[in-house]
């Protein structure tokens, strides 16, 4: 039963955030720039929150995670004001290079089939 609760806050979590980054953060060096909450992963308790990140600009990686915690406590004020939980998690933002790293597989096996 808790686990389908994380599972549904995790969601709602990501969603919020992606919007926050979208709309809410004013920074020049994040705005043209393609960032992607991938996945986000909460403790029961919901004192801590790992935020996933993928950033498709290779050179904007370090430069996006710097301006993500740099504005996490904006972001978590902003986030306990759209959802209602007992405990707003702290955010720490991490980068995921899964969606890069598919896209690497995919140019490779397209390469391949060509041959």
């Amino acid at each position: 039963m808790a686990n389908q609760r994380i599972v549904r806050v995790n969601e709602e979590i990501r969603k919020e955030i992606s919007e926050i980054i979208r709309e809410e953060i004013k920074d020049a060096r994040i705005k043209n720039t393609m960032v992607s909450i991938t996945a986000v992963d909460t403790t029961t308790d919901l004192k801590n929150a790992k935020v996933f990140i993928s950033v498709l600009q290779d050179n904007k990686k370090d430069e996006a995670l710097e301006v993500l915690i740099d504005s996490s406590k904006f972001i978590r004020k902003e986030l306990a004001r759209r959802i209602n939980l007992r405990n707003t998690p702290e955010l720490t933002f991490k980068l995921d290079d899964s969606i890069a790293y598919g896209m690497k597989m995919a140019k490779i096996i397209h390469e391949v089939m060509d041959k």
